[in-house]
């Protein structure tokens, strides 16, 4: 009997190729899976942050309508303003006086403190000359 002699040869390179496909894939996932978490969790720790300023300005709002809080002196237009700062948020509330012993809010506003960097790296400072 004559018997054709197997070629393994295409078929170990076609084999190769896929799993170094496979592999190059599996990394790409991984990597992405780990900024996506990153990403997420910085997320929830703003979220966080946020409602918990925003149940300190509730609060706040409540204790001053209970009578529980000091108001402060309103400015010149008779609006009293309050800020509140918690994680590096700020909350502004700005409160006006409803003639029936409770507070209408007219102003309440979240802001982020944001400091820039000192230094950027690898900026051009505009000259041409030597040693600036």
């Amino acid at each position: 009997m004559n018997k054709a002699p197997i070629r393994l040869g295409p078929m170990a390179l076609l084999l190769t190729v896929i799993s170094i496909c496979l592999t190059i894939l599996a990394i790409l996932t991984f990597t992405t899976a780990r900024a996506d978490l990153r990403l997420a969790q910085k997320y929830a720790e703003t979220v966080q942050a946020r409602y918990a300023i925003e149940k300190d300005g509730q609060t706040y709002l409540a204790g001053l309508n209970a009578g529980r809080e000091e108001a402060p002196e309103p400015d010149e237009d008779g609006v009293l303003r309050v800020d509140i700062e918690r994680g590096g948020y700020l909350l502004h509330i700005a409160l006006l006086d409803d003639g029936h012993g409770g507070w209408d809010v007219t102003s309440w506003r979240h802001e982020k403190t944001w400091e820039q960097k000192e230094t950027i790296d690898n900026l051009w400072s505009g000259s041409f000359g030597k040693g600036e």
